[in-house]
């Protein structure tokens, strides 16, 4: 009986290790795993995922600085502009996709993304309604660059005259954000309908949506979850010089596929980026107990290179690193895009200024994805909106302005995954993680029985030399 549980012990313990050692090569259990992610991980009406990407349930919060003017007359003068941040003023973002309607056998799925802003005056440094900002006048600075191309000259230059515009003028935030009666756009209106007579960085932005999106749903491929197909009915933007410049890759950053690895590289189409961008990986994270890939926007994005060259508008005319002249898509508006504070930027747009001090740690853009599920744990989009100004000989309100790009807003929209969903993500990533260490319980157990089975040798042996020291 006692040679028969000796050999039992023994078979089974190799039993144990060969099995495991079998799952472990095969990947048995990480496979299966994978194969439920990527089935559940669709787009389909009804799912928890479909409800998640419809009305995204983390908040989100997005903060707007400001840049107040503090040396007016100086810059007109022709000297360096000083600056102070003023901020933040926080607002929640609500998000939320309507319209929504499923084509091509459920492999597409149309809708648009829905955005609203609410104050959060106890998250904010003074009230949006009563501050006051010294800033660029950029509406009268957008007239100036249409009339300097030729666009109604006479008729800008006469409304200039009459109505005494000044280069640097002062409104509320809430103005300068959600939108004022402009008099030099309300003139240019009637000859121009397509050009609002008000003006405000957001104008047109609260409570409304930023096109048509035509998604994948990742029924056919899981790398596809969510991916953009075609915005406003074009499956490219016809803004930039070069066919790659003009493409659209990747998400609307609000998700991203499952099962993510850290030589990826993740493509993200940011509308008010009029481009599509790129994020690397960074590090690796912890959120809330969930691990997390952080992912961030590298330097090559607004790097003056080759690859770039396309984003120069006209062509051949590029400023220089770190900034992206989105005029064409802005209605002419010298508007240039930057990271806050010029971070990454040449040094040259840096010293320019006065009161630009870039840091990574507030400056950077990163988001924190949790690699199994593809959920988005943390995240910040930062970018600073700068205005193209130049003395015009023909508008005296220039004076003798620096040529330069002149900062006046940067914002910061983040995003920090709540208890409660993070709890929920937690228990799914718990169950996974017994389900594919299975094979490594099965070598335990294998272990076990190997150290079962040595214990009943030894036991055997010293029996047998306690009978031959007795013989």
């Amino acid at each position: 009986m006692g040679r028969c549980c000796f050999y039992a012990v023994g078979t089974l313990s190799l039993l144990l290790l060969v099995t495991s050692v079998t799952l472990l090569v095969a990947r048995v259990f990480q496979k299966a795993v994978d194969q439920t992610i990527e089935k559940n991980i669709v787009l389909k009406n009804g799912s928890e995922t479909f409800d998640s990407w419809k009305k995204p349930p983390l908040p989100v919060y997005i903060q707007f600085y400001f840049f107040n003017v503090t040396n007016p007359e100086e810059i007109l003068r022709g000297e360096m502009p000083r600056v102070e941040e003023v901020g933040p003023y926080t607002y929640r973002e609500i998000r939320n996709k309507t319209d929504i309607q499923f084509g091509d056998n459920g492999t597409t799925i149309s809708a648009v993304s829905n955005k609203a802003y609410v104050f959060v005056r106890d998250q904010s440094i003074g009230d949006a309604e009563v501050d006051l900002i010294r800033t660029v006048n950029i509406p009268a600075v957008t007239a100036m660059a249409w009339a300097h191309q030729g666009f109604i000259q006479m008729i800008i230059e006469a409304v200039l005259k009459a109505y005494q515009q000044k280069f640097f003028v002062m409104h509320t935030v809430h103005d300068l954000l959600w939108g004022y009666k402009d008099e030099i756009l309300s003139l240019i209106h009637p000859f121009r309908p397509d050009i609002s007579p008000y003006f405000g960085l957001y104008y047109g932005k609260n409570g409304t949506n930023d096109g048509d999106y035509v998604f994948l749903t990742g029924e056919d491929n899981y790398l596809n979850f969510s991916k953009i197909v075609e915005w406003n009915g074009k499956t490219s933007l016809g803004w930039w010089t070069t066919e790659k410049c003009n493409m659209i890759n990747g998400t609307d950053g609000d998700t991203f596929h499952p099962l993510i690895t850290k030589d990826e590289v993740l493509y993200v189409f940011p509308s008010d980026f009029c481009r599509s961008l790129y994020i690397t990986f960074s590090d690796f994270e912890s959120v809330q107990g969930l691990p997390a890939f952080r992912f961030k926007v590298p330097v090559e994005i607004l790097a003056n290179t080759s690859d770039n060259a396309g984003f120069c508008i006209p062509r051949g005319n590029c400023l220089g690193s770190g900034v992206l002249n989105v005029s064409v898509c802005k209605n002419g508006a010298p508007i240039i895009l930057s990271f806050p504070h010029f971070y990454q930027a040449d040094e040259k747009f840096v010293s320019a200024i006065g009161g630009m001090h870039p840091n990574k740690e507030y400056h950077e853009t990163f988001v924190d994805i949790n690699p199994l599920t593809g959920v988005i744990l943390r995240g910040a989009k930062r970018f600073q909106i700068n205005v193209y100004v130049e003395k015009i000989d023909s508008f005296i309100e220039t004076g003798n302005i620096r040529t330069m790009v002149f900062p006046v807003m940067h914002v910061n929209e983040s995003v920090l995954i709540d208890k409660e969903t993070a709890s929920r993500l937690k228990s799914v990533i718990n169950t996974t993680l017994i389900v594919t260490n299975i094979p490594y319980i099965v070598m335990a157990l294998g272990v076990f029985f190997g150290l079962i089975f040595t214990w009943f040798a030894c036991r055997g042996q010293g029996s047998m030399d306690d009978e031959v020291s007795s013989g």
